[in-house]
This record gives C-alpha cells, structure tokens and sequence, in this order.
C-alpha cells in the first residue's frame, strides 16, 4: 500500500512538472520595471531576466519593459489590474508604495497585500548622501541651516522620499524636496549639474553602480546618515539613524514611527504579479527566482557590478505585505503626516 501511495506520489509530482513545462514553453514572461533605464533597480531587473528563463520548466523567453512614472504607482496599478493573471506579466516596483495605500491616496488602484509576491534580489538600507561642496557637512549643520537643502526624488513611496521626511520628523532636520524625476539617472545628473545638493536612496544602489561608486571613492558626496539597524562596512564613519536619534533623544514614539517607515527596506526590490495567479504558476515562478538567484553566471555578474545579493523568497514577502497594511489607526495618522508633504 505504502509504495502504491508512494507511487501515486511521484506520478502526481511528475503531471505538475510536466504541465508548468507545458504551459511556459514557446512562451514569453514580460518582466515591467517601474523605473526608468540605467538605475540599480533597472539593471537587477534585467540581469535576473537573462538567467530566470532557464530555471523555469519549459524556458519561458523574458523581455523587459520600462514603465516609470509616480515611482512605480504606474507599474503597479498596470500590474496589479492585469487582465488575465497567468503568470507571464510581473512587475518590479518601489518597496514602500504601501505607504500611498495607507494614506487613502485616490491614485492606488491595488491592494497591497493581494499581489502575488514572486521575490526579492536583496534588502536594502536606506541613506542620505550630500554633495561635498555644500555647507551641510553634517547633520547638525542641516539642523541649524536657515535655508534647507535640496534633494532630488522620484515621488512618495520611494526611499528619496520617505527617508528625508522620516529625518525630518525623528532629527529635527529639514529638507526641500524636488520631486518629479523620472528615475535614479536623472536625480544623479541633477546632483551633478547642481540643481539639487543631496538625494536619499539606498546602500546596495549607491555602492552597487556608477556614479555612486565613483563619487564615494573621489568624495564627490559624502554620507551623513544611514537607516540600517547597524553601521555600513563601507562608510564605518557615518552614524545610523537609530544613533543619531540617542544624539538628538528622540521620543519612542519617533522610534517606532521609524521601525515601520524604514520596513521597506526589508522589500528590498520586489518583483511582483497580480492577484489570482494559479498556485502551481506561483510556486514555479517562486522556484525558479531563487534557482536565478544562485546561477553561477548571474553571481558573477553581481560580484563584477559589486552587489551583494541576499534573496528574500515570495512566501516571507507575502507575510510582510499583510503586516505592513494591518497598522494600528496612531501609527497610519502618523505616518500620513509625516509622508504628507
């Protein structure tokens, strides 16, 4: 009986590999980034496209797609409203556009909780980098600024958001956000002309590419604060957020506002589907992400680019999705007025 059962067992595993090989081959896995080309979140998307085919029963062929605007709010609604949920439409967006959907923002046309969560590349943490030519070499000097300075952002949901907004609430700083830019490039190229001194974003993205890389080593910008719950190796000098609110003595209540604003980066990069995705797509889909993520040639090409990958699977980001919506009344007011502006 045991080994009829067994039997029927592998038989019963062997139909489901053989449909899911079925179903993707001869076909096509359209991979949206909400961003715009040339940022850290565009090129991890598209070199997890050269490798996640093969990991998939069947070698679905990928193509890329840009889709920035309203930092990833386009790329998710489009996503999140897929006419048919099959399984060859996912989308990368911005890890903290929970935030819109918390604030009761008419825009969001999902729910963030019922994506379905394929994975992450990495986790993040945020940080604030300044040009070194300005007057604010640290955080006390933007404090005591009489004119704050001014940093570039996509739009709310972003960490060029949220991060300087939570610095201003919890540090007693101020900061003047220019919003709109399309993408990372063109906060950058801003940076660099000199419309705007200073940007949040994130560890892995700046020491990940150029010109991050570049201007770390020529001290073009430096950086005054990090969100990680411990200092970064690479910048052992510059204190994180939890220190400077010991500095500065923030209140509780400023700590936890702060644990659940910097969750985000514990989304790191999601790459996500629509709701309603047959579960054995799901779990292929799953699979074969992590699969991507230790193939020898995508590792290589991490080390080349200087990443550091540390995949989250789509089961520990489904989990965290439904937590991050489920806040207590306090907490969201809190966090809506501080995102506000």
């Amino acid at each position: 009986m045991k080994k009829f059962l067994f039997a029927i067992l592998l038989l019963s595993i062997g139909t489901s590999v053989h449909a899911q090989a079925e179903f993707y081959k001869g076909k096509t896995i359209r991979l949206v980034i909400g961003y715009s080309a040339g940022g850290t979140n565009d090129l991890w998307a598209r070199a997890i496209a050269r490798y996640w085919g093969k990991h998939i029963p069947g070698n679905p062929e990928f193509i890329v797609q840009n889709m920035p605007g309203a930092a990833t709010l386009v790329a998710a609604n489009y996503i999140y409203g897929v006419e048919k949920p099959d399984g060859l439409t996912l989308g990368l967006i911005a890890p903290a556009l929970f935030f819109n959907q918390l604030g009761g923002k008419k825009e969001v046309k999902f729910d963030w909780a019922k994506f379905t969560w394929i994975g992450s590349p990495e986790e993040t943490s945020e940080m604030l980098s300044m040009r070194s030519d300005t007057p604010y070499k640290t955080l006390d000097d933007i404090r005591q600024a009489t004119v704050p300075p001014k940093c570039g952002t996509t739009g709310a949901g972003t960490p060029g958001h949220y991060f300087p907004r939570l610095l201003e609430e919890v540090l007693g700083l101020k900061f003047n956000l220019v919003t709109g830019y399309p993408g990372a490039s063109d906060i950058d190229l801003a940076i660099e002309k000199g419309e705007v001194q200073c940007r949040a974003g994130t560890t892995s993205a700046f020491f990940g590419r150029e010109p991050g890389r570049t201007w770390a080593k020529t001290g073009f910008v430096r950086i005054l604060v990090i969100g990680g719950s411990k200092r970064d190796s690479r910048a052992s000098n510059v204190p994180t957020i939890w220190e400077a609110m010991e500095k500065y003595k923030t209140p509780d209540a400023g700590k936890r506002l702060t644990t659940v604003l910097l969750s985000p980066g514990s989304f790191g990069r999601p790459i996500v589907g629509a709701p309603d995705i047959p579960a054995d797509r799901v779990k292929t889909l799953r699979e074969g992400f992590l699969k991507a993520m230790k193939d020898p040639e995508l590792l290589a090409e991490a080390e080349k680019r200087r990443w550091e990958p540390d995949p989250v699977s789509g089961e520990q980001l489904q989990t965290l999705a439904r937590e991050v919506v489920s806040q207590p009344p306090e907490v969201i007011k809190r966090m809506n007025a501080v995102l506000a502006n």
